[in-house]
């Protein structure tokens, strides 16, 4: 069995949806993601970004499908796609060619209150709980906390004067991590997001709000405190052996809250 899967959308999105890929695993597996994404898919036999392969060509008004994509998806058994579910066109070139496609949404529906990581392994026909882990990281752990005080949505961003009071409340040095295009002076990049999981794995504890690069902390197996305003945790909280969260509107979380669950975390 040779089968395809493809998995657009945000890191923490991917991150979550990885228990699911990992239960699609077939004789060979090659998976599609963004391209930031790729370093993370370890359990595949194959790894491609989406915008290399031509995919988002194919079904467009007046524009014949790319022989070459076209033979490359049919040389698949299975091809399970979160990709295209909500495009039309896409869907009818694909039944056009005959091509081996199975199509699920690529987002829990609105007010579904399952975990999206469970969600996604419901969608495949797996029934055990899913706890994201990225595979192959080790290294010691360090005497030090990282903030990485961003997120996708400033609305889902605790107040940057708060993250910098809890640094200075924080009884052990604070590393702050921050994106290519985030702005935050002195901060620890890492581009290459599996080397960054491996980083944070190392640390004694990470503070975030509900974003890609929490989850990635907390499928890495870093003892991870997340902050979560306006989205709904029994659906978005990370998931790890080692995670705290603190919810509530976000103006309205104080730094104690916050401080407690880091000296909690940090002496387990």
């Amino acid at each position: 069995m040779r089968r395809l899967l493809i998995r657009p959308g945000g890191i923490g999105d991917c991150v979550l949806s990885f228990p699911a890929l990992q239960c699609l695993k077939a004789d060979y597996t090659e998976v599609w993601v963004r391209e930031d994404v790729v370093p993370l898919v370890r359990f595949a036999d194959s790894v491609r970004s989406i915008a290399s392969t031509g995919i988002d060509l194919l079904g467009l008004p007046g524009m014949d499908a790319p022989r070459a994509l076209v033979e490359r998806l049919r040389a698949f058994d299975s091809i399970i796609s979160w990709y295209g579910a909500n495009r039309d066109d896409f869907r009818a070139e694909v039944e056009r060619l005959a091509l081996p496609f199975q199509f699920f949404p690529a987002l829990p529906a609105p007010g579904e209150r399952v975990h999206a990581a469970d969600f996604f392994l419901q969608q495949v026909g797996c029934s055990r709980r899913a706890v994201p882990r990225i595979d192959g990281l080790c290294g010691p752990e360090g005497d030090f906390a990282v903030i990485h005080p961003f997120s996708g949505s400033p609305r889902k961003n605790w107040p940057m004067e708060k993250f910098q009071e809890l640094a200075v409340r924080i009884a052990m040095p604070v590393r702050w991590s921050a994106g290519p295009e985030e702005n935050l002076e002195g901060a620890v990049r890492i581009a290459n997001l599996y080397e960054l999981a491996g980083w944070l794995r190392s640390a004694r504890v990470y503070i975030g709000n509900d974003s890609g690069i929490t989850h990635l902390a907390a499928a890495a197996g870093a003892p991870v405190v997340a902050i979560f305003g306006p989205t709904d945790p029994a659906v978005w909280a990370p998931r790890g052996d080692r995670v705290r969260l603190v919810a509530g509107k976000l103006d309205e979380i104080s730094v104690g809250q916050v401080l407690d669950a880091v000296q909690q975390i940090a002496r387990e």
